[in-house]
Formats: C-alpha cells, sequence, structure tokens
C-alpha cells in the first residue's frame, strides 16, 4: 500500500493484502513487498495524524513481509532517517530503496541492512550533484538503476521549466 494511498487506505487494504500474499506465495515471480514507506514530501501526507497513518501502515507491511520472509521495496521520500528506525525494529529480508536521494550516513543504514539503492532519472539533472556524488561513492554492487517509468523522467526528456515528456524503460 503505497504512501500516496494513504488518505483513502483502511484497514480492510492490509487484511486483502494479506490474503493477496498469501494467494502468491507459491508463485515465482512473486519477489517482494512493495512499493511501500514514508513520504514526507507531499503535503498533504505531512500533517501529524498522516505521518502517524504512514508509519502505522508501513510498519503493517514490513511485519508482513518478515512473517514472510520477503524484501521490501521502499518508497524513500524525505524519510529515510524513519524508515531506517523501524527497519532497525523490524528486520526483514532487505530489499531496495527506491530513488534514493538521501545522504552517504543514510545510505550505509539502508546497506547494512541488506538494502540496495536505486538511483535513476533525478541524478541526470544538473542540480543533483549530491546524489551523483554519492553514487561515486558507493560500491557498484548496491546500486540499482532504475527507470520509475513512467515517472521520473532523465534530463533529456525534460525538465524543470521545460515540457515533460513520457518516461519509458529504454531511457535506462
Amino acid at each position: 500500500i503505497h504512501p500516496m494511498y494513504m488518505p483513502r487506505a483502511q484497514q480492510s487494504d492490509l487484511d486483502a493484502l494479506e490474503a493477496q500474499v498469501q494467494a502468491c506465495l507459491a508463485d515465482p515471480r512473486f519477489l517482494a513487498i512493495g512499493e511501500i514507506g514514508l513520504d514526507f514530501f507531499v503535503p498533504e501526507l505531512c500533517t501529524e495524524a498522516m505521518r502517524a497513518r504512514q508509519e502505522a501502515f508501513y510498519v503493517a507491511q514490513l511485519e508482513l513481509a518478515r512473517r514472510h520472509s520477503l524484501p521490501v521495496l521502499l518508497h524513500v521520500r524525505r524519510s529515510q532517517d524513519q524508515l531506517l528506525k523501524h527497519l532497525r525494529r523490524i528486520r526483514v529480508a532487505g530489499g531496495l530503496a527506491h530513488a534514493f536521494n538521501g545522504s552517504f550516513q543514510q545510505a550505509a543504514g539502508f546497506i547494512d541492512l541488506g538494502f540496495a539503492l536505486g538511483m535513476g532519472g533525478a541524478m541526470t539533472f544538473g542540480r543533483a550533484l549530491q546524489v551523483r556524488r554519492l553514487a561515486a561513492q558507493l560500491p557498484m554492487e548496491v546500486l540499482v538503476l532504475e527507470t520509475d517509468a513512467p515517472d521520473i523522467p532523465p534530463a533529456w526528456l525534460g525538465g524543470p521549466g521545460l515540457p515533460r515528456a513520457r518516461n519509458e524503460p529504454s531511457e535506462a
């Protein structure tokens, strides 16, 4: 249950997710729980009540992943430290921190917990100096090139102040 869906998410959605996971466990294509996580960037998700709601759903989904020994795909938007706090308490089978844009110390925290760091279109923009420096400091084996199609297009498809073309996986 993606954090962007928190305004309309219900407890019954967690029950449905549990049932769906149970139904899919034997399928070899079923690899992880996600995209789950926290979004502390979108204004309507940043109220105190909505942040608490996001964390409750995130924790419930981490527990689900742990029960079934599944990795998680994380939505990480201005929430690295909170995500790490819960991951240290609820150990899961690693996963991927999608569209990572944190500090070296935060990156090390995710890596120590068995996570790879996804990077893609955002790092192609001229102002993305920090994320490019971070990628250069990290071992290649912890980096995952993401297209995040149709979102987060690379600079050559449009950027701030430019019309934005639809991103496609072929842009990797």
